[in-house]
């Protein structure tokens, strides 16, 4: 009787511990995730490439993260072609994060593997696509691990010919932020700094910005519709991202008010003060008149005024030709301002008349403290 007691008690155990055996051999199995993967930046309308700035970034290509319903390592691998069906695929980089960096040199060399140059004593073309997507996969890619592809994007590309990018474009300072009128979107007619007409590194703005507790701040960019060049900010100085460093801590702002912002490149400081506009003009209309003008002196070109700040005005793509400009309010010479700095300056009542040179441009004015400024735009 004790030796079927025994046997019994082995019996149970035996069972018991095939019962929790079993229970620790769960087999997960991968889902492909229903939601997909997609980029989710804003991409700009033509990424221009000269290999003076190959080392410079391009574009930061950020997309959504995947779940494949599983504890297992996800890899997302950002590959670039010259064909949107991806008959020769080149690996770009790859990361367990959301985003990835692809340089100026990078797309160079995607661009001349689909034959562009800039010689034009060539027939092959400067301007043409390159094609992007990224990739999910579990675990190390290999076998059937599974994958995720997003759609192809494709992204315009043009490489100055020779004695195109003689003269380099002067840098820009645009604000992006929920303290500004654009927002979080660095492509949705961001208002720049006005730049000093005698040294190149120090912008000014004296105008409105929302803020408190639950506001961010602001940042500048450099180019619209690309992240970096980044500018940021903290107690007077300043920090930069340029596609190769973390992101600067954004400007605070304390109180929805208008302040006065000095920023110095040079010598990365900034200055930022509230101000009093309380007494300042509002005015009802603002134009740009001047024989540079398509109605010359005899008509305003009339100026946009902006919803978030009555004292910013701007005009997008306005075409001018050789000769001389002011603004006016009103369509009356009773309140204009001039100067005779080109591109960019301080406009002083009845100043003189601010001389330009053909091209197209978007215009910008702030009647608050008189600064404008011209930013060259790419024919059509």
């Amino acid at each position: 009787m004790k030796k079927l007691s025994i046997l019994l008690f082995a019996f149970v155990a035996l069972m018991s511990f095939n019962a929790c055996t079993s229970d620790d051999d769960i087999v997960f199995v991968a889902q492909p995730d229903p939601e997909g993967i997609e980029f989710t930046n804003t991409f700009s309308e033509v990424y221009l490439l000269t290999s003076s700035t190959s080392n410079n970034l391009a574009e930061r290509f950020v997309w959504n993260e995947v779940d494949f319903d599983a504890p297992t390592t996800i890899t997302y691998e950002l590959q670039g072609s010259t064909d949107a069906d991806f008959t020769v695929v080149d690996v770009l980089g790859s990361t367990g994060g959301n985003n990835l960096g692809v340089t100026v040199g990078q797309m160079l060399s995607m661009a001349e593997d689909a034959g562009l140059d800039n010689d034009p004593a060539t027939e092959e073309p400067n301007t043409g696509d390159l094609y992007f997507r990224v990739r999910a996969f579990a675990g190390d890619g290999e076998g059937n691990a599974l994958e995720e592809y997003s759609e192809v994007r494709n992204l315009s590309v043009m490489l100055p010919e020779s004695g195109e990018e003689e003269e380099e474009a002067m840098r820009e300072l645009y604000f992006v932020g929920d303290a500004t009128a654009a927002g979080w979107s660095p492509d949705n007619n961001n208002t720049p700094m006005f730049r000093d007409a005698e040294n190149e590194d120090v912008y000014y703005f004296q105008g409105r910005f929302a803020g408190g507790g639950d506001v961010e701040g602001f940042k500048l960019v450099e180019i619209p519709g690309q992240w970096q060049p980044q500018w940021g900010g903290t107690d007077g100085v300043l920090s930069v991202n340029a596609g190769d460093s973390d992101d600067p801590a954004a400007f605070k702002v304390a109180a929805d008010a208008y302040y006065s912002l000095m920023v110095d490149v040079d010598n990365m400081t900034y200055t930022w003060e509230e101000i009093d506009e309380s007494d300042a003009t509002v005015y009802n209309e603002i134009g740009i008149i001047g024989d540079a003008t398509a109605d010359g002196w005899d008509s305003d070109q009339d100026m946009t005024q902006s919803d978030f700040d009555p004292h910013i005005w701007y005009v997008n793509d306005i075409e001018l030709t050789d000769g001389e400009i002011k603004f006016r309010a009103d369509n009356d010479w009773a309140v204009n301002w001039g100067d005779e700095t080109p591109i960019s300056g301080q406009g002083v009542q009845e100043g003189s008349n601010i001389p330009a040179t053909a091209g197209t441009y978007d215009i910008w004015f702030n009647t608050l403290d008189g600064r404008y400024i011209l930013i060259p735009q790419a024919a059509e």
